[in-house]
């Protein structure tokens, strides 16, 4: 009985943490993506700036997981969220 609810427990913590991150991550990407758009919209090509920011975005997070043999979910869960923020980006900028 005491294996189960500190399982349960355990389970309620982790939750708690997650929850915690995802209001952490989308804080960040919030605020990301509103620094970005500013700064690409600035540019004299807003477009291709944006092109730029997430091209170069990519080719780091190839390089990064490759020489950190990193787990393929988190690869691709990064290549994805560049292009959340690319559509949030662009979505905004003249073209």
């Amino acid at each position: 009985m005491a294996d189960t609810k500190d399982t349960n427990e355990a389970i309620a913590d982790l939750k708690r943490q997650i929850a915690e991150l995802e209001g952490l991550s989308l804080a960040t990407g919030v605020i990301l993506t509103q620094l970005l758009q500013k700064i690409a919209s600035r540019e004299m090509n807003p477009q291709g700036a944006a092109g730029q920011i997430v091209n170069n975005a990519r080719a780091a997070i190839e390089g990064f997981t490759a020489q950190q043999k990193s787990d393929p979910v988190m690869k691709n869960r990064a290549i994805e969220a560049v292009k959340q923020y690319e559509d949030q980006i662009r979505s905004v900028l003249r073209e």
